[in-house]
């Protein structure tokens, strides 16, 4: 086993009616977050947080070198520190990338009517398929060998773990069930990250929300798929 400390919390979100626009409450969270991870980590070098150096050693292990190369949860932090606040993409999206920041753990979800056969955390592959979001008209940038990569059975989600999704399954304002995974290498909370983002999908998006748990002890889990 590579990364034997690698967990991860699958969250399947159904039923859910994601806001146009983000709610005012949702706002004012957000911002007090922003401020808290701020406030806690000034001063700090991004590599001495133990949740974001947890994940440069990782990369480096499959390695990821280049320092533009660094997981989601890094950005986020390292964009509160800056004084930036978080993107407003939709209130789904915006309520779990505060769980992340909170929690400092990468996060990232899809689109469960655009996902197909199983999930998996794995290496990459020959013949993996991945379009960069946002980027769609740049056509395929496959992954590179020795690259981890989470996917479903007809594409990459995620290339380098955590780094940058695909354009075929982002949560939108027009998904009604979705998958959130919480990703934790060795340091952290996670049972508290998915308590925290749970609350804050069925405040923001109703709907229902069950959970599942993958470790290096047990790495196959069955989610709760629903019509």
């Amino acid at each position: 086993m590579d990364f034997p400390a690698f967990r991860v919390a699958a969250i399947v979100a159904r039923d859910m009616v994601i806001p146009a626009e983000r709610p005012i409450d949702l706002d004012r969270e957000i911002q007090r977050r922003v401020r808290d991870a701020r406030e806690r980590w000034q001063g700090h070098e991004l590599s001495q947080i133990p949740g974001v150096a947890v994940w440069r050693q990782a990369y480096k292990q499959f390695g990821i070198k280049k320092t533009s190369y660094r997981c989601s949860v890094e950005r986020l932090v390292k964009n509160a520190l800056a004084g930036r606040t978080l993107a407003v993409i939709n209130p789904f999206v915006d309520a779990y990338n505060a769980v992340s920041l909170t929690h400092v753990f990468p996060a990232g979800a899809d689109d469960m009517d655009h996902i197909e056969g199983d999930l998996t955390f794995r290496y990459a592959r020959d013949g993996d398929s991945f379009i960069p979001l946002g980027r769609a008209e740049d056509g395929e940038d496959p992954p590179k060998a020795g690259e981890v990569v989470y996917a479903d059975a007809a594409k990459v989600l995620c290339r380098r773990w955590n780094w940058y999704q695909d354009h075929r399954s982002p949560v939108s304002g027009e998904t009604h069930r979705a998958v959130l995974t919480i990703q934790s290498n060795g340091h952290g909370d996670l049972d508290a990250a998915v308590g925290d983002a749970i609350s804050l999908i069925k405040t923001w998006c109703g709907g229902w929300c069950s959970v599942a748990f993958a470790s290096a002890e047990a790495p196959v889990v069955e989610l709760e798929h629903y019509a």
